[in-house]
């Protein structure tokens, strides 16, 4: 029971990881991508490719795997950037499928749909990774480093404050002589970075990865995460990994029949998603503030924009 409880746990803390890059994208700067799975898988191969023929080192994977991924994740931003809202959405899941693609069909290195297998145990400064609670620890201490760099890079900074402006009002950005192309081009790079960290967790893991684990079916998961916890937060996005990984496990605890599980998840999450966005648009997060503002007396909306408001002001020089 211990090790089914810690193969959950380390699998929500990877899709944490992926949640919150994504959600820097989404809730802080405004941008819609459906190809988080690819950076995701960017990662999981590096991980695999550098640990079987070259170095075993995590923090050396890391390193490589998230430069690779800023770097694909460039050569999405520069052209899709011309365009915004749906039609980035949609260069997105084409960029998603062509990395797809590439996963599947580039055998010689990939191994195509057939994966790469006998993945090695991760190193930490030349201590092995073997047990399952190590790995633990390991994938706990990267998901607090990813979020106290995210806190320090784009909650509070000059950076975080410029893009939730853009978000908000690009016109406002624009008219400060802000670079808005510039600034969209950083907040993919710290989404894809991120991706890339927990897909090194995830292969180093599962110890085997093909492409089935990174379609366009796993990017709308991680966005489903974002939305269920909460977009423009830092923990937010860590609820909604923590959910929608654990509850399927939990519905496994009720011994109904296996064809039933898919459909009955699908229909669980889509009348979640239904009744938090007509209720409580901003997430598992958002009503769990509502109801301590409730138990404390009521809410006072005013706050909310008067902030949003000063985070225009504040990216003036």
């Amino acid at each position: 029971m211990l090790s089914f409880v810690a193969n959950v746990l380390i699998l929500a803390v990877i899709a944490s990881i992926v949640a919150v890059g994504l959600d820097v994208m989404i809730g802080f700067t405004g941008i819609f991508s459906a190809a988080q799975a690819a950076f995701y898988g960017m990662g999981a191969y590096t991980a695999a490719l550098l640990s079987s023929h070259l170095h075993n080192s995590v923090l050396a994977v890391l390193v490589v795997a998230a430069a690779l991924a800023v770097v694909a994740g460039w050569l999405l931003a520069v052209p899709a950037l011309r365009v915004k809202d749906e039609y980035f959405i949609i260069a997105s899941v084409g960029f998603q499928y062509i990395v797809y693609a590439v996963f599947t069909n580039w055998q010689a290195v990939t191994g195509g749909m057939g994966g790469i297998t006998g993945i090695p145990q991760p190193e930490v400064f030349g201590f092995q990774i073997s047990s399952t609670a190590g790995f633990l620890a390991l994938s706990v201490v990267l998901l607090a480093c990813v979020l106290a760099a995210t806190w320090a890079l784009v909650v509070r900074s000059p950076l975080g404050r410029a893009l939730k402006a853009l978000r908000d009002n690009e016109q406002a950005v624009l008219a400060l002589g802000k670079n808005t192309v510039g600034l969209r081009i950083w907040a993919i790079s710290i989404g894809c970075a991120w991706a890339a960290i927990g897909g090194v967790l995830y292969a180093y893991y599962v110890t085997f990865i093909n492409p089935e684990s990174f379609t366009v079916d796993q990017s709308v998961i991680f966005m489903t995460m974002v939305v269920f916890g909460g977009v423009g937060t830092l923990v937010g996005p860590v609820a909604g990994a923590l959910f929608v990984t654990i509850f399927p496990s939990l519905l496994n605890l009720l011994g109904l029949p296996s064809q039933w599980m898919g459909p009955l998840q699908e229909i669980i999450y889509g009348l979640a998603l239904i009744v938090l966005m007509i209720y409580r648009p901003e997430g598992l997060l958002g009503a769990w503030r509502g109801l301590r503002r409730l138990l404390r007396g009521g809410p006072y909306e005013g706050a909310g924009r008067a902030s949003r408001d000063a985070e225009v002001r504040d990216v003036a020089p």
